[in-house]
């Protein structure tokens, strides 16, 4: 029996290809006017420059950092160039995101097929909840702003970085948690098989997702496919 559905967007909801051909250029190009003009976006720096830090202890040999703004624009696009689940990054896309579905410059896009299941799985007393590496809020604004409409009145709940990554099974079972739902109830539907396999792992059902534009995946004739949320 389902209780609960966890989606994850890109590539499941969502084109793999607006997230890396819109978003990301989006926040890159705005990044540094963010980041000079905006106080909330100090929370960020901070942060960034602790995930800095670490890169350089690890030897990833990031961009050098100094007290002028442009390296630390540096460091940004370095970190979306490698597509990094940075949660000081995706902290920061999320807010210069938020300008951009506000002034119009935005408008996220979403596969035919989910509104209808949305509306479909909520009949059916299923709650849809959001498991993704962006932030809560840049979640929000995603699905606040779809070509289809305002669908964040389906959705229950939003998980981020904060909850653990994404390919760790602990992370499913503390949203299991926070679902109140046994993790056996939730199914989880991503594009990607580690996500997979850390859900499986949790105790969770799973759906692999394949989708026009998507990665092909090692291991895929393990799980169970989708083309559509249709087929659920």
């Amino acid at each position: 029996m389902i209780r609960a559905i966890l989606l994850d967007i890109e590539g499941t909801t969502t084109p793999i290809a607006f997230v890396h051909e819109t978003l990301f250029p989006y926040a890159r190009d705005h990044a540094k006017e963010f980041l000079v003009n905006n106080a909330e976006a100090q929370e960020d720096i901070a942060r960034l420059r602790e995930e800095h830090a670490a890169d350089v202890n690890q030897g990833q040999q990031p961009p050098a950092l100094s007290d002028d703004i442009d390296s630390l624009v540096a460091y940004v696009e370095w970190l979306i160039a490698r597509d990094r689940k940075s949660t000081g990054l995706k902290s920061l896309q999320g807010k210069i995101w938020r300008r951009g579905y506000t002034d119009g410059s935005l408008k996220s896009q979403v596969y035919a097929d989910v509104a209808p299941a949305f509306a479909r799985w909520r009949a059916r007393g299923w709650t849809i909840n959001i498991f993704s590496s962006g932030s809560v809020l840049a979640q929000q604004l995603l699905f606040a702003h779809t070509d289809a409409g305002d669908l964040t009145g389906f959705i229950g709940d939003y998980f981020d970085t904060h909850v653990g990554k994404k390919s760790e099974a602990e992370s499913y079972r503390k949203i299991a948690e926070r679902l109140n739902a046994r993790s056996e109830e939730v199914l989880f539907i991503s594009d990607v098989v580690a996500e997979l396999e850390a859900a499986s792992e949790a105790g969770m059902q799973t759906l692999l997702s394949i989708r026009p534009g998507n990665q092909p995946q090692e291991h895929a004739e393990r799980y169970r496919t989708i083309y559509s949320f249709d087929a659920v």
